[in-house]
């Protein structure tokens, strides 16, 4: 009898153990890192400068178009991309204007009536400001990685904007933004690689 109640007790524990582990597996990961504590991070940087290379791969080059130079930041909305090589442009997006100064000729353009322009510049305004709304308005949002090591991937959730890009893929670190991937919809594709400065 007292190995009988040894053996009940030893099956009791078991049970209630597996319970527990299985309890365990089903409760949501407390502090998990999602895409509303990635947007927030990033909303609390108000800006910055940082240096660039961007590596354009065209389908019908043997090599990509490599550019170098320095953006700017100034949270939410302007941003400045100045290229050094191979060709002095300046780039510069202050709310719904870009404006695009290359071999002394300017040129101004009015985003607001480019809807589809305008969505694919606030994939990357949108990132830079953790303006999770503005991004979700026109894209899926994919969140996998950790606070020290992210990778945010947007599908395109329009049917308009699906037709110039496929995807863009955002990798960071912490509350920076390191790269920008853009997978365009005839195959060509760009990766911008982001490393910032010091404030001086």
């Amino acid at each position: 009898l007292v190995q009988f109640l040894r053996f009940l007790e030893k099956e009791m524990i078991g049970k209630l153990f597996v319970g527990l582990f299985l309890a365990w597996l089903t409760l949501p990961a407390l502090g998990a890192f999602d895409v509303g504590q990635l947007m927030g991070d990033l909303a609390r940087n108000k800006g910055g400068r940082a240096k660039f290379i961007e590596k354009k791969y065209i389908s019908f080059l043997d090599r990509p178009v490599v550019s170098t130079g320095e953006m700017t930041y100034t949270a939410p909305d302007r941003l400045e991309k100045r290229t050094v090589t191979p060709k002095p442009e300046i780039l510069l997006l202050d709310r719904d204007m870009l404006s695009i100064e290359r071999e002394n000729q300017r040129l101004s353009i009015n985003l607001a009536n480019q809807p589809e322009a305008l969505a694919f510049i606030d994939s990357i305004r949108g990132t830079l400001a953790g303006n999770r709304a503005a991004l979700e308005k026109n894209y899926l949002l994919h969140l996998a990685g950790s606070f020290d090591n992210w990778t945010l991937t947007m599908l395109p959730s329009d049917q308009k904007i699906a037709a110039l890009v496929q995807r863009i893929i955002v990798t960071g670190t912490r509350n920076q933004v390191r790269s920008i991937e853009y997978l365009q919809a005839d195959g060509d594709r760009s990766v911008l690689s982001i490393e910032p400065l010091e404030a001086k």
